[in-house]
C-alpha cells in the first residue's frame, strides 16, 4: 500500500523552521506517511485552512474559531507568548495619539496579534498589509503605528520605532497566562489514529531540534530576515520551548480564556470546539 501523501504547511519564520527542521530533513522516520511541504504567511495559511487545502497546517489560533469543524489542534507545535507578543510601534512623535484617531498597519485579520489589540483596544482605524512590510509602511508615512510580529518584535528599535505596548505583556498581566498566538492543526477527515501519528512525528520534531539546537538554529537562521544568530537564537527560544512540545494545562487554559473572551466582546462568532489531539 502506497504511502499517505501529507502536506504540511508552515511560516518561513525561524521557529517554524526551527520546528519542522528534522522532519523536512528526515532526522524523524515517518513511515505509511509521503510528507510534503509548502510555506507561506500566516495570514494567507489562515484563509487556505478554512478551505481545508492542507492535511497539517500552522495557523492563527485566532483563526482557529473559524477552523474548528476542519482541523484538530495538536497538542503540541504551539508558539505562545509567555510575558511578551505582538507589540504595537510607532514613531516616538506618534506614539502619544489615542488609538482611535491611529491608522494601525496589521498583518492580516485572522491573525491572534489582531484579535489580541482588539481586545485592548476595539476602536482604530486599519489596513492589512504583509507582516515584513509594516515598518517600512509606518517609515513612509502610510502608518501612524504598526502592529509587529515575528522578528520585527526583536528589531523594531533599530528602525526608530517605540513601543506603545506590548500585547503579551498585557495579557499576561489581566489573566496570569501566555498568549497563545499560534498553532498546528490537523484535519478532521484523516482517521484519529493517523492524526495521533502526525501529532507524534511533530513533537518528536520539536524535540530532536531543542536536543541538537546548534544544528537547527544554522537552518532556522536563514528564515531570520538579517537578525543574525544571537537575535534568532533569542527569537526561537521565545516561541519553541516546553510550551511548544505541549500546551499543558496552562496552555491549554490560554486557548479557552482568549476564545472565551473574543466570543463575549462579539470578535468571534461563538466560542468553537476545542480538541487537541
Amino acid at each position: 500500500m502506497p504511502d499517505r501523501v501529507i502536506t504540511i504547511a508552515h511560516s518561513p519564520d525561524s521557529d517554524d523552521a526551527f520546528m519542522f527542521w528534522a522532519l523536512t530533513h528526515g532526522k524523524i522516520p515517518t513511515p505509511g506517511f509521503d510528507l510534503r511541504f509548502v510555506l507561506a504567511d500566516i495570514e494567507t495559511l489562515n484563509r487556505r485552512a478554512e478551505e481545508g487545502t492542507y492535511e497539517v497546517t500552522a495557523f492563527s489560533i485566532h483563526a482557529y474559531a473559524y477552523l474548528a469543524d476542519r482541523y484538530a489542534l495538536m497538542s503540541c507545535g504551539a508558539s505562545m507568548g509567555d510575558g511578551y507578543g505582538p507589540t504595537l510601534v510607532a514613531p516616538p512623535e506618534k506614539a502619544d495619539l489615542p488609538l482611535e484617531e491611529m491608522t494601525i498597519a496589521v498583518p492580516g485579520e485572522r491573525t491572534t496579534a489582531f484579535l489580541a489589540l482588539r481586545l485592548f483596544h476595539p476602536e482604530f482605524r486599519h489596513f492589512v498589509c504583509p507582516f515584513d512590510e509594516i515598518i517600512d509602511r509606518i517609515k513612509a508615512g502610510e502608518a501612524d503605528a504598526g502592529l509587529i510580529i515575528h522578528e520585527g518584535q526583536l528589531t523594531y528599535e533599530d528602525e526608530g520605532l517605540v513601543k506603545i505596548v506590548d500585547l503579551g505583556e498585557e495579557w499576561l498581566e489581566e489573566t496570569g497566562l501566555p498568549l497563545p498566538l499560534g498553532g498546528n492543526g490537523v484535519r478532521r477527515d484523516i482517521p484519529p489514529e493517523e492524526q495521533r501519528r502526525l501529532t507524534e512525528l511533530l513533537r518528536q520534531s520539536i524535540q530532536f531540534a531543542l536536543t541538537h539546537r546548534e544544528v537547527a538554529m544554522r537552518y532556522a537562521e536563514q528564515f531570520g530576515r538579517g537578525m543574525g544568530v544571537e537575535r534568532t537564537d533569542r527569537f526561537v527560544g521565545m516561541y519553541v520551548n516546553e510550551l511548544t512540545l505541549d500546551y499543558g494545562e496552562r496552555g491549554r487554559k490560554a486557548v479557552v480564556e482568549l476564545l472565551t473572551r473574543a466570543a463575549a466582546k462579539g470578535l468571534i462568532p461563538a466560542v468553537p470546539d476545542i480538541s487537541f489531539v
